[in-house]
């Protein structure tokens, strides 16, 4: 039943950053980097998304 649990919220999550990643300004490369990122590991994909992705103020990239 945890398990379960913890599937859908982390299914959840990962919709979540996908729909942001391909809504957001960056470049098509950079949207799929992301995309690559997010579907090969998916929590730590979507943590390094959240703290470092397109628009997040957390960590940034670019100057």
């Amino acid at each position: 039943m945890l398990y379960d649990i913890v599937g859908i919220i982390t299914l959840l999550l990962i919709i979540w950053a996908l729909v942001g990643i391909l809504q957001s300004s960056a470049t098509p490369v950079e949207k799929l980097i992301w995309v690559l990122i997010i579907l090969v590991i998916p929590l730590l994909g979507f943590l390094l998304w959240y703290l470092m992705g397109p628009g997040s103020k957390a960590f940034p990239l670019r100057r």
